[in-house]
């Protein structure tokens, strides 16, 4: 499959693992710095931050690599975009939901 021309790969189910794992540790290492540094984060802040580093951890076993030049920038903000704007309409979704009952 190829993503704006780059090639990627499947990653195995070991290198997957790897890379939730390193986004959970990065993630929590972000939101202790955040806390420690400024006010505690929103519900809303956090999932967007731990989506945003698992889409960049999981993209890298992808093959998608922002260091490798201006396409792999490009798909990793547009992916990081797209997965940001549904989450954001999902929130909204559930928060309205949860305003009719």
């Amino acid at each position: 499959m190829k993503l704006f021309g780059i090639a990627t790969r499947t990653p195995s189910f070991a290198e997957f693992t790897a890379a939730s794992l390193m986004a959970l540790g990065l993630w929590l290492t972000a939101i202790a710095l955040i806390w420690r540094l400024d006010s505690p984060p929103t519900a809303f802040e956090a999932g967007a931050l731990l989506l945003v580093l698992a889409w960049g951890c999981v993209g890298v076993r992808l093959g998608i690599r922002p260091d490798r030049g201006p396409r792999h920038l490009l798909a990793n903000f547009a992916v990081s975009a797209v997965l940001l704007g549904l989450y954001a309409g999902v929130w909204g979704l559930v928060l309205g939901l949860g305003a009719l009952t």
